[in-house]
């Protein structure tokens, strides 16, 4: 008798151990985001002490205006690729940010624009570069992936694809910013100073004012998009990280999506943003260790300088840098939120 309830008692401790393991199964999908966003306007030598209290606020809102308007759309039940577009094609119009308006110019005077675009639940991607009269450079990404057979366009060819698709085109002169065309007159300043015929911009103003985003929606679906006017004083249409898909943009729903920012011949040698989809993929790093694995661990030993932004499957929320500063936010659809600058920033 005794042996019988000694069995029934065990029965029922391993069926209320199973019942127990359901409900933390159960608690654990209550716990992973309907949706979620990151954004970055770029990375570098950000510093408070060489902030005006109206610069900074006028970051702080551009921000929050960006990402209030991705979030509404994927509040709304919508896409996370049209949330990846409607932030940074914000981000593009605001001359706060090396994108679209504020473009740096390059060595010869011009804007020379890239961006990227794909999404994680096929792989799709879309990248152009080297274009100077397309308003909105990440729309002409999407409609490359959208539209054609190929992954990537440039120069030339790549504004003649956006006219062919009623994209709008602007003068070369709409690019144009009094900010940027000074950046790009004290670093010829230094080239003639040194007479050494070309300096490195890095050297003489470490900003890196590429944008970005990264959203998953309700149907756990990732998208992730970048945008940028490239590096002061470029030449040879020198092209950068933010357009090589794997480098400076990355999604798979198997993973996460990725946006970089920074010294991009760093990250076009390392592969940053597959690099760390990679991690998650093979070895099933968590977002926050891969991330900084290869953004604070592999680019500080290689000498690049920079950061990124990520989101997995779950809606878990990377954004580490190595630079002084990172212009970022987030939204959860759990509440939780945050805009930063500096690198002392609290962001929760």
């Amino acid at each position: 008798m005794l042996k019988i309830i000694t069995q029934y008692s065990l029965l029922i401790l391993l069926f209320n151990a199973c019942a127990n393991k359901k409900d933390s199964v159960q608690n654990n999908a209550q716990i992973k985001e309907k949706y979620a966003i990151a954004i970055h306007g770029g990375a570098g030598t950000i510093l408070k002490k060489d902030m005006t209290p109206a610069k900074d606020s006028a970051y702080r809102f551009a921000l929050n205006e960006a990402l209030n308007a991705g979030e509404l759309v994927l509040k709304n039940g919508g896409k996370s690729i049209d949330a990846v577009e409607k932030v940074i094609t914000y981000l593009e119009d605001c001359p706060l940010f090396n994108a679209g308006k504020g473009a740096v110019f390059t060595n010869e005077g011009k804007n020379e624009l890239d961006a990227a675009i794909m999404t994680g639940e096929d792989q799709k991607a879309g990248s152009i570069s080297g274009v100077s009269t397309v308003k909105n450079p990440i729309k002409l990404a999407r409609a490359v992936m959208e539209k054609s057979e190929h992954v990537m366009l440039s120069g030339r060819g790549a504004e003649i694809f956006a006219k062919e698709n009623g994209l709008e085109i602007v003068d070369a002169k709409y690019f144009f910013t009094q900010m940027r065309w000074d950046a790009l007159q004290k670093i010829k300043k230094e080239e003639l100073t040194k007479k050494v015929g070309f300096v490195d911009p890095i050297v003489v103003d470490k900003k890196f004012g590429t944008v970005g985003c990264v959203a998953l929606d309700n149907f756990g679906n990732i998208c992730a998009g970048t945008s940028t006017g490239g590096m002061t004083n470029k030449r040879w249409n020198r092209v950068g990280d933010a357009p090589i898909i794997g480098s400076g943009t990355y999604a798979d729903n198997a993973s996460c999506g990725v946006s970089a920012t920074g010294h991009g011949e760093f990250f076009i040698r390392y592969t940053v943003a597959r690099s760390i989809s990679a991690l998650l993929e093979y070895k099933n790093m968590n977002i926050q260790d891969a991330a900084n694995e290869i953004v604070m661990k592999k680019l500080v030993e290689k000498g690049g300088e920079g950061g990124i932004i990520a989101i997995d499957k779950n809606g878990n929320i990377a954004m580490p840098f190595n630079s002084e500063g990172m212009y970022r936010g987030f939204a959860k659809s759990s509440g939780a939120r945050g805009i930063a600058i500096y690198k002392d920033d609290k962001i929760n």
